[in-house]
Parts: C-alpha cells; sequence; structure tokens
C-alpha cells in the first residue's frame, strides 16, 4: 500500500509510492495542496469582503474565521515542513503565487498576527455559534497550542489559561461519550473545534470510519462500509492501566453481522495483534459519515498548559493540577508530586498519547519534543519489525511537484 512509505520511512520528495498506488491524497502532498488552497480561499475572502455591504457583525465575524482558518493552515504547514511559503494575499495574476520559503520564525509571527485578528473580530462564544465554525474560545485554544509548538511557554500557558478559566467548555464526565455518535451535541461542550461532518450528498466526509472498522464491512457496530486498514497493535492496548476508561475505544474483539464474536487473532489477515479503534464508529450512514474529527478540545488544552507551566516554572502544584484533570477524568488516580522536571514532562507527553491516540497527535508531539528519534525505533511489531527513521524525518519533503512549478521554492536540505 502507498500509506507503507510513511510507517517504513521510505518516502521521497515525488513521493513515489503513493503517486503509484494511486493514493497521492495519502501523503504530505495532500497536506501541503489543501492547505494552500484554503488559504488561498481566506485571502480572497480577507480581500473582497471588507467591500461588501452587509450587516457589520456578521462580516467581522466572516473576517474573523477567515484569519482563524489562515493561521491554522499556516500552522498545519510548518509543523509538517518546516520553512514554508508565507501567503497573505490572493493569487490576482500567476506571477503571485510563486512565493518563496520563510523563516519558522516568520511563520510563526504570521500565525500569532492571524490570531490576534481572530481574537479582535468578536467571534461568537459557545454555545452560541454554528457547529464547525470557531468559537471566541477556539482561537486561543489554537493559540495555545501553535505556541507550544513555537516552544513560546509563556504564550502557551497565557492562552491555555483564559480558555480554561472561561468555563465555556468542559470536561465531559464519560470519555467514551466524546466519541458516541448518539452523543455528538454533549461532546460539543469538551470539542472546542472539529472537522464537521454531515451524512448528506454533497457534504463532508471523512475515511476515518471506514478505515477503523474491520474488513469487509464486518462489525456491526463500526460501519455500513469498512476496509480494515488501521489498527492500534497490543502493545499499546497493554500499556494503559486497566481501569483507565480509554482502553474502552480500543477493543480486542468485535461482534460480526452473522452475530458472532471474532477474536482478536481474526481481526486483521496482517497480524494477530490487531486491535480496533472506536473513535470513529457510525454504524448508521449510508453516505457520507456523522463522526465528526476532533481538531481542539478541552482535554488538548488542559496538557498544554501542564506542560508550558512545567516548562516555566517546573512540576508545580498547579502543572499538577492540570494533568490530574485529564487523568481523573479518565478514572485514574493523580500523579503524585515528586517528580522531577523531565520525568514530569515525559508524563505529560505520555498522557497525550493516552488521551488523544488516533487524532493525529502522536507524531508531532515526537518531533516537536525531539522524542522521535528515539521512540519511533522502538515502535516494532510484527508487520513493522523495522523503523528506519531518521533525523530528516522532522519535517517532510516539499513536493517535487511545487519546487518544478515555483522556480522561488527550494527543497529542504535534508531532502535534496
Amino acid at each position: 500500500m502507498g500509506r507503507n512509505s510513511l510507517t517504513l520511512f521510505t518516502l521521497d520528495p515525488t513521493y513515489t509510492i503513493q503517486r503509484s498506488q494511486g493514493r497521492l491524497n495519502e501523503s504530505p502532498q495532500q497536506i501541503w495542496t489543501s492547505c494552500y488552497s484554503g488559504i488561498e480561499q481566506a485571502n480572497w475572502v480577507l480581500t473582497k469582503v471588507p467591500e461588501i455591504t452587509m450587516d457589520e457583525n456578521r462580516k467581522k465575524q466572516i473576517l474573523g474565521e477567515a484569519y482563524f482558518l489562515r493561521a491554522f493552515y499556516h500552522w498545519m504547514l510548518t509543523k509538517n515542513f518546516g520553512e514554508v511559503p508565507i501567503k497573505i494575499n490572493p493569487s490576482v495574476t500567476e506571477a503571485d503565487a510563486y512565493t518563496p520559503k520563510s523563516a519558522v520564525s516568520d511563520v510563526y509571527s504570521q500565525i500569532y498576527s492571524d490570531l490576534d485578528n481572530a481574537y479582535a473580530a468578536g467571534l461568537p462564544s459557545y454555545p452560541s455559534i454554528v457547529p464547525g465554525r470557531p468559537s471566541r474560545e477556539a482561537v486561543y485554544a489554537l493559540y495555545a497550542k501553535v505556541a507550544l509548538y513555537n516552544e513560546d511557554w509563556s504564550t502557551a500557558l497565557e492562552k491555555a489559561q483564559l480558555v480554561i478559566s472561561s468555563g465555556t467548555y468542559s470536561l465531559i464526565p464519560n470519555v467514551v461519550d466524546l466519541y458516541a455518535y448518539t452523543k455528538e451535541e454533549d461532546a460539543r461542550k469538551e470539542m472546542i473545534w472539529s472537522y464537521e461532518c454531515d451524512p448528506i450528498s454533497p457534504g463532508n466526509g471523512h475515511q476515518l470510519v471506514g478505515l477503523c472498522g474491520p474488513s469487509g464491512s464486518a462489525g456491526v457496530e463500526y460501519a455500513r462500509t469498512s476496509f480494515g486498514s488501521m489498527f492500534a497493535y497490543m502493545s499499546f492496548f497493554n500499556s494503559f492501566d486497566p481501569s483507565d476508561q480509554r482502553r474502552r475505544l480500543l477493543d480486542t474483539t468485535y461482534l460480526n453481522r452473522d452475530g458472532k464474536w471474532v477474536p482478536q487473532r481474526n481481526i486483521s489477515p496482517f497480524t494477530p495483534q490487531a486491535v480496533l479503534i472506536k473513535k470513529y464508529q457510525d454504524p448508521v450512514s449510508t453516505t457520507g459519515t456523522i463522526r465528526n474529527i476532533p481538531i481542539l478540545r478541552l482535554a488538548d488544552v488542559y496538557l498544554i498548559a501542564a506542560e508550558a507551566e512545567a516548562k516555566l516554572n517546573g512540576p508545580t502544584v498547579l502543572a499538577y493540577s492540570y494533568l490530574n484533570a485529564v487523568r481523573t477524568r479518565a478514572g485514574l488516580q493523580e500523579i503524585a508530586p515528586g517528580l522531577g522536571n523531565e520525568g514530569f514532562i515525559d508524563a505529560v507527553i505520555q498522557e497525550r498519547a493516552w488521551e488523544f491516540f488516533a487524532e493525529g497527535d502522536r507524531w508531532y508531539d515526537l518531533t516537536r519534543t525531539g522524542k522521535f528519534m528515539t521512540v519511533i525505533p522502538t515502535a516494532t511489531n510484527d508487520v513493522y519489525p523495522q523503523r528506519n527513521v531518521q533525523a530528516k524525518y522532522r519535517y517532510f519533503p516539499i513536493p517535487q511537484d511545487e519546487i518544478n512549478a515555483n522556480d522561488k521554492l527550494v527543497q529542504n536540505p535534508e531532502w535534496n
């Protein structure tokens, strides 16, 4: 499969394997293309909407959302590719599209500026928002996470604390309910911003429901149509404390459409060690999916605050309180004080692994902290007995198609 070039660390700047398998959409090239498409649309909104005669409050909200999205897309790009072109004007001419890379520090400065503008626009707070649109608190939640990646600990802590202290969002009591397709509205109390899906055509859908369900659409609780392409492994399942409620979002067996329980050894033809992921179950939709994809949620903000506080002041009582808020909701005992600073940070990163698995954070937590070079080589199993990770994988190569099309763009040095 084309995606194996990522798991085996055999990719190249042309993303050849994905291209030859017809899966270019599963390569980082799709991130580049989609993000710059979103940035271009945001730039046109920010250019044209101010000229429109319309309700001024609605106009400010539209502009605030455009600033928010442009910040989000630039952040997605820089955390994947490092130095990238900053694009803040629409491409009126072909020449406008040819933009050189900017330093990572400049990219973050632009993101901060856009988030400041988004917040100043006065976006509404939850629950007075249309689902899928960013709230006022979502701006600061994204700000906190961006600042964490920028190692700007004071800003990360400040923005995270503003979200927490607002009291607008709360950790819902049962972590499993966050992902129950019948409890989407309840989950919004914690889901600050999500990719919003609609079971209509045309609508917004995604592949995760099909990827996480058993092959051959066999799991009645998982999906009408599923392919059995994405699993966790037994070693990860076993890493959870048995009392951790988040372990219930993984499963070592499933009920098939004949009413029989399928054991773990038969979950996947590739390995007897496969564990099913239950965060994206949608057993009812026939068109698209109804499982939203979380992007920012309050548990993330708590752990950002814990890490940033520890980076600034060490493992203080406050840092422990932020970490333990997430642990106690999961049904675990609080971590007792006494860890050194490095040990506390490691505990936060591990907590993030348990809390956000299958939500697209783990790789970036490892790369932004430099842990990927030591952790990834140990992530072996019977399917992937070796992980040939190198330092250059901190960032993906810029797609060669983009370099060929833009003579102002140069490849990341490690990938030349």
